[in-house]
């Protein structure tokens, strides 16, 4: 599989957050995304949910393929049985695509298949193949899919709602996350997503990760830019950066 520029390119730019939009005011996203450009943002997140894997219901590839921005498209997919509905993403322009290893039967054949796809925006760039891992599932999943994945998140929340308390354990699943792929002696990217706040985002990004998504911290229907600009600094302080 030839090298992938994105992967090469967030690799180079950890740790970043990754902003949630969905918590924006979506009649009004356009200027909201001009905001996040010139906060310095590099990554959009999209929750996408089928009322079906999770309680709620949000987007789809239309809603994704009209987010017109220069920012890499991240998104998420808690759906159910995915490995007929990925190309349809991935037409829509996402840049990143994480999968629930929850989701389906046969993940291995929905990340080969991925493998196999082009990115819409420009086929050179590659798209990143994520897996997301539930509060409650074991971390060894991962070891037989390590092959085929760029980047593992932890759901450190039950997936479906905004506004849940960041789960406590999470952290120490990170540490032996981290301490697994050490061992494959493979750079994988390692992102955590779920109840991120400006109160814990210094907290957060000191657990040696690549990626934090954090959605209503910044679109909290007051400061966006400022809110923004504050989880980017954190996050970079707590790297040294």
């Amino acid at each position: 599989m030839p090298d992938k520029l994105i992967l090469e390119q967030i690799r180079k730019a950890v740790p970043l957050i990754s902003v949630g939009i969905l918590t924006a005011d979506l009649m009004s996203l356009d200027p909201d995304l001009k905001l996040m450009e010139t906060a310095g943002v590099k990554l959009l997140h999209v929750d996408v949910m089928d009322g079906c894997f999770c309680p709620m219901m949000t987007v789809g590839p239309p809603f994704i393929k009209a987010v017109k921005t220069p920012l890499l498209k991240d998104v998420h997919l808690m759906i159910e049985e995915p490995l007929d509905k990925l190309e349809s993403y991935v037409d829509a322009g996402a840049d990143i695509i994480t999968v629930h290893v929850e989701s389906c039967r046969h993940i291995h054949r929905v990340l080969q298949k991925l493998g196999q796809m082009d990115n819409a925006n420009d086929p050179n760039k590659g798209i990143l193949r994520g897996i997301a891992l539930n509060p409650g599932t074991p971390l060894e999943v991962v070891t037989s899919l390590i092959d085929e994945v760029d980047m593992v998140f932890l759901l450190a929340v039950n997936p479906g709602w905004g506004g849940q308390k960041f789960i406590p354990s999470t952290e120490g699943r990170l540490s032996r996350l981290r301490k697994m792929l050490s061992d494959t002696k493979k750079d994988i990217l390692v992102g955590v997503d779920g109840g991120i706040t400006r109160d814990n985002i210094k907290d957060v990004a000191r657990m040696d990760v690549d990626i934090i998504v954090t959605g209503s911290a910044v679109f909290d229907g007051k400061t966006p830019l400022e809110n923004a600009k504050f989880m980017i600094d954190t996050v970079n302080d707590a790297a040294g950066k």
